[in-house]
This record gives structure tokens, sequence and C-alpha cells, in this order.
């Protein structure tokens, strides 16, 4: 069974009366557990793709099933409490609240979303803080943080509700090599240690090399250069 199904999916925007076709009619699927790259360069369409995938935009033309859900149907609300239950997100920019500490910062979306107790909370955020190597850095705040350590706050963020599926904006646009690359095997070792499905989009190649299925989009059409999965042209 497939996590995401897309159906010839489309998406157009209104640029100040002008329709720009983002996403035209692309048809492909991904399974549980993989590791996938959306790759292009920018304009190519793929942040576009990764945000109809999260559930953040609505399509204007296909189907899309993610996690046994038809989300071209859900309403504001169910998109928000869907997002809060299934997904996680990891941004270029890390995205993390100032003022809290990167333990505060791992917990937010359980008190967002989920009304777990106190300790639960507590040992889930001290499990991750130990899983992405930071247990140390628990009590300082993001302006405490290297660019890798804000990163690997937000990864374990979007691990901290147990979603299905991780999806990472240029996570490693921000970041050197050295910490690019240690970056990406540590979402591959939290896919592993969590069976959790991550897709990217980028136009890095340290995350392509890494990626077990690639999708390749140009001026918003498909193509797929991994060896697994699928894909149609749009």
């Amino acid at each position: 069974m497939s996590l995401v199904r897309a159906q010839a999916l489309s998406k157009v925007y209104d640029a100040a009366g002008v329709p720009v076709q983002a996403v035209r009619a692309v048809t492909f699927d991904i399974e549980p557990g993989a590791f996938v790259a959306f790759v292009g360069p920018s304009g190519s369409g793929k942040t576009t793709l990764l945000n109809l995938i999260g559930v953040l935009d609505r399509p204007t033309g296909g189907r899309l099933s993610v996690v046994d859900t038809d989300v071209t149907a859900l309403g504001r609300r169910e998109a928000a409490r869907f997002r809060g239950e299934h997904l996680g997100f990891v941004f270029q920019d890390f995205n993390l609240i100032p003022v809290l500490t990167a333990a505060e910062n791992i917990e937010y979306p359980l008190l967002m979303v989920q009304g777990r107790p106190a300790a639960e909370r507590r040992e889930r955020v001290r499990r991750l803080l130990e899983a992405v190597g930071i247990a140390e850095l628990a009590h300082k705040r993001p302006d405490q943080l290297s660019g890798g350590q804000k990163q690997r706050v937000a990864v374990a963020r979007a691990l901290v509700t147990n979603p299905k599926l991780v999806l990472a904006d240029e996570p490693t646009a921000n970041l050197d090599s050295a910490t690019a690359h240690h970056v990406m095997e540590l979402m591959r070792s939290m896919k592993e240690q969590f069976g959790t499905t991550f897709i990217f989009s980028t136009h890095d190649p340290r995350v392509m090399d890494v990626a077990e299925v690639t999708f390749r989009l140009t001026d918003g059409s498909l193509e797929q250069d991994g060896p697994t999965g699928s894909a149609s042209h749009g």
C-alpha cells in the first residue's frame, strides 16, 4: 500500500492575473519507509509539490492520498489535525522558537496536538535528544546553537509525534558540507530506527546522493531517476 499516491496532480497559481502552472498533472507513488528526494532547479515546482503532500496547500486538479486519506477533500481544520497526527516538517531555516530551549522546541508539537501527560512528553523528548546526539544541549536556546545543532533539534521536533511521514524542504541549504552530510546521515538513521518515511525537496547533490528514490521536476513535470517507486509524466 502506497503511503503517498498522486494521480494527475496539478497546481495553478494566479500571479497578478496570469495563471502559472507550478505542478503539471503528475502521477507517482511513494512506499512506506522510503527515503525520497524531489529535485530540480528553483521554480521547478518541487516546493509546491512538497506543500501539497504536506497538506499546506490545495491542488487545483487531480487526486492526492497521504496516509490512506484523500487530503484533497480536507477542510482547513481537518487538514491541521491531519498534519498534527501524521506529518512532521523540517525547514531550511530551522523555524525554531527563539525563546524556547532545544528541549522545549522539540516538545512543542506534543503540546499543540496531543494531550499527553507531562512525564510522557519529557521522556519522549529525552529519547529524541539522545537519538540525534545533542542530549547535552537540551537547555540551550537556538541562538546558542550552531546551524547543524539547530537542524538536529528540528529533526527531533519533526519526529516527536511519531509521524508516518517527515517532509524536509531544502534541509541542507544553510549548512556547510560536513554538517549537511551529518544531518542527512542522521535522518537516514532515524528512518532505519523509527521506520519513518522521509521526502525532501532539494537541488543539493549531497541530498540526492543519499536518497533511495529521486523524482526530477522540470517546469512542473515529473520524471523518475531512482531505482524504486514509480512515476508517470504529466
